[in-house]
């Protein structure tokens, strides 16, 4: 397929500093609420460093991928394999819809124009801003579903995950925590954990569409670029975990939404 110059750039010069420091915010914040902080890193990619909207999702995919898999061997500490194994049902119950819905997000987005995209992006920001909010204020309780509507719900749930996760180029934890606490009533740790679980093959399968497309190019292009945001995503996010408590939630959590909220206002605006 051939590269549309409208959609891939041209190989980005922006100086090291600047993208180290610009990954490593997104981790903060991220790393403050218990994300990845993908979310925050995609408004970036677009205004700050000017890569087109499906270009930022692809890097942005690329980058949330490593520090997932970053991520999951320190869980495994707070959180035992054997824990997790004995909740597989869920993950499997999630991954029947997130695969597919994460192949078909994919596949939606490399067709959209770039201006149909910005505005996706906007509204789909709007999404996370809701859910963070909602996630960190609402105390949790497990509904009493019986095992045959979980199932289908949890289908459902997961191909709506996957969708999201996939055109935002994002792991999906914001939205993956609190189905699995909502849907099958298990611990907000526990869910963190599986929700890792359940992103990575996720994030693969999207990965993997993204790269039968022409604009998949633009992550050789930027290699050093992807390398050194994400390097400072991980450092960002690994202090980002030690400020976890710092700031109370009333206040971190309204703010951290208006970013999101205002962010979502520019791309929407973006030409």
């Amino acid at each position: 397929m051939a590269i549309d110059p409208d959609r891939v750039p041209l190989r980005a010069a922006h100086p090291t500093p600047l993208v180290f420091t610009a990954g490593a915010a997104v981790g903060v914040l991220g790393g403050m609420v218990g994300l990845g902080g993908a979310e925050f890193r995609l408004p970036l990619l677009i205004g700050l460093f000017g890569f087109a909207a499906l270009s930022a999702v692809i890097l942005n995919k690329a980058m949330s991928l490593v520090v997932v898999l970053v991520a999951l061997p320190a869980r495994m500490t707070a959180v035992p394999a054997s824990e997790l194994a004995s909740h597989w049902p869920v993950a499997a119950n999630l991954l029947a819809g997130s695969l597919v819905g994460a192949w078909a997000g994919a596949s939606w987005a490399v067709r959209m124009r770039s201006t149909t995209l910005h505005r996706v992006l906007a509204g789909l920001m709007v999404l996370m801003a809701l859910a963070l909010v909602l996630a960190h204020t609402t105390v949790l309780g497990a509904p009493a579903l019986p095992t045959a509507a979980q199932v289908p719900l949890g289908v459902a749930a997961g191909f709506g995950i996957g969708v999201v996760a996939a055109v935002m180029g994002v792991a999906g934890g914001e939205l993956l925590i609190p189905t699995v606490v909502l849907l099958f009533g298990l611990g907000v740790k526990t869910a963190g954990s599986l929700s890792l679980l359940v992103s990575l093959p996720t994030m693969l399968v999207a990965f993997a569409r993204y790269s039968r497309d022409g604009s998949f190019a633009v992550l050789g292009a930027n290699l050093l670029f992807t390398l050194v945001m994400t390097a400072g995503s991980v450092a960002g996010a690994a202090l980002g975990g030690l400020l976890l408590g710092v700031f109370p939630d009333l206040l971190l959590m309204p703010a951290l939404a208006v970013i999101l909220l205002v962010s979502a206002v520019k791309l929407a605006r973006h030409d």
